[in-house]
């Protein structure tokens, strides 16, 4: 995953200044997740729960890595997961999860979602929420690169002006790139000119994205190698610091010696 640096948003003692809206209550398969049919997850309970898994020392890592701490607990990514392991897919729990605000069930929402439930309406409203960086990312991965709109938002986000939304529109391109093994070269080679057009822009959570999905994209196979080198080399020629950074950080490891026999192994 890409990582970031900025300031971080203060944390306020205390629980955060908001209140859970209204809970709706929703069915989980007991055999998907391992809990009785009986039970029903409820969001409340899934916060107190995050809440309980809270570390302040986690924390303050957080905020080393520039992530927003403002509205977290402090739970790391793998107890989060590990959570969401045993309450399974589930569309309408993940939306009221993603409501409350807090950080740590904005990344269990996004682990528990079911792709082929997600609106487009529904990955622009998340999307005006994102404020942290880690959320965009965990959220492109895990849901958003596994719906139908996925190339459609790349490639709109991508020209948006809020950063973290800006963000998430390079993450998907990296997320596809890599987990998308059906896709034609063509999604890519698209790709390349707003990569090429969006490269000056020097904000850290936008720029470092911006060169991961040059990276995955020229890690692909050998001919979108050859043309996200290119594309590389032309985004070196640029008035831009941040676009020299992109090139000369892309260009090292699209033309390293295990990259490039990794890729002639893998097309044998």
């Amino acid at each position: 995953m890409g990582s970031s640096r900025a300031d971080e948003r203060p944390r306020e003692s205390g629980s955060p200044s908001f209140t859970i809206g209204p809970i709706r209550q929703h069915n989980v398969d007991g055999a998907r997740t391992g809990l009785p049919k009986s039970e029903t997850p409820k969001v409340q309970d899934i916060v107190q729960e995050l809440r309980a898994q809270g570390n302040p020392k986690f924390l303050k890592g957080m905020a080393r890595f520039a992530i927003t701490t403002g509205t977290s607990f402090g739970v790391s990514v793998p107890t989060v997961r590990s959570i969401a392991k045993k309450i399974g897919k589930n569309h309408g729990l993940a939306l009221d999860l993603w409501s409350t605000g807090y950080h740590d069930a904005r990344l269990l929402a996004t682990m528990i979602d079911d792709p082929l439930e997600v609106s487009e309406g529904q990955m622009e409203i998340w999307a005006r929420d994102f404020d942290s960086w880690d959320v965009v990312d965990q959220c492109c991965g895990n849901v958003f690169c596994k719906t139908p709109f996925a190339v459609k938002k790349s490639l709109e986000w991508s020209g948006r002006g809020e950063e973290f939304v800006k963000r998430a529109g390079f993450s998907l391109m990296a997320y596809l790139a890599v987990h998308d093994k059906k896709a034609p070269n063509k999604t890519f080679l698209a790709f390349l000119p707003v990569i090429s057009r969006e490269a000056s822009d020097e904000r850290s959570f936008v720029r470092k994205a911006v060169n991961w999905a040059l990276r995955q994209i020229g890690k692909r196979n050998l001919a979108l190698n050859n043309s996200a080198i290119s594309t590389a080399k032309e985004i070196g020629q640029l008035e831009s610091k941040a676009a020299r950074w992109i090139a000369r950080d892309a260009l090292r490891e699209l033309t390293s010696k295990a990259v490039l026999e990794k890729m002639r192994s893998d097309s044998e």
